[in-house]
């Protein structure tokens, strides 16, 4: 299993933990809650739900409404049929699953990709857990940073101006998410809701570019 696909089992398992879906409200989930799958489309998306099903984490069962009325909107004729009235619902073991992967705390969870969706889920997951992914991502955007510093003092006399204030950029983009983690981290340890940093002092979020 790609690191990809495996992004995307943990986000719909999550998703799923906290309603049963049809395909058409998850891929809309997925995009809306979750911007780094708005590349996904039901190709990738139905071909993972029955690997999930196959796995006895999630179940299929029938709609009592089209898809099309459950969403509000119209849909195109290809989501008409049988397969866009199914709705998914976590199991037992989906569920039991879920909790095992949001307990993990490796150097996978800190990765670009993977941490966004970890963090979309941090209200399901426990204080020790999040600190020790906070702090690993952390950890990982310093050793970056200082990558990118070194670097930069080295090329710096052989690059032009635009390249030198694109290489700029990328620092202030991972010295920018380094200082939000410090501020997350600050407020998980003195019990603070996430976010409050303080009056008058706005929270940067992720980069968008950092590892690029």
């Amino acid at each position: 299993m790609s690191r990809r696909s495996g992004v995307l089992e943990f986000a719909v398992l999550g998703l799923l933990r906290e309603s049963p879906m049809h395909g058409y409200e998850l891929r809309k989930r997925l995009n809306t809650s979750l911007g780094v799958f708005r590349a996904f489309s039901y190709g990738s998306l139905y071909p993972c739900l029955k690997a999930l099903v196959q796995r006895g984490w999630l179940v299929e069962e029938p709609s009592e409404q089209p898809e099309e009325q459950q969403s509000g909107r119209a849909q195109a004729a290809p989501l008409a049929g049988r397969r866009a009235k199914i709705v998914y619902r976590l199991t037992a073991e989906g569920k039991e699953h879920f909790e095992e992967l949001l307990s993990q705390t490796g150097p996978d969870t800190w990765e670009d990709e993977h941490f966004g969706v970890r963090f979309a889920f941090f209200g399901q997951t426990s204080r020790d857990v999040r600190m020790r992914v906070l702090e690993g991502r952390r950890s990982r955007l310093e050793e970056r940073l200082a990558k990118m510093r070194a670097s930069l003092a080295r090329t710096r006399d052989r690059l032009d101006d635009y390249t030198l204030e694109l290489q700029r950029h990328g620092m202030e983009s991972v010295e920018r998410e380094v200082r939000w983690l410090s501020e997350l981290i600050e407020s998980e340890r003195s019990g603070r809701p996430a976010g409050d940093t303080g009056p008058d002092r706005p929270a940067p979020g992720p980069s968008d570019n950092t590892d690029r």
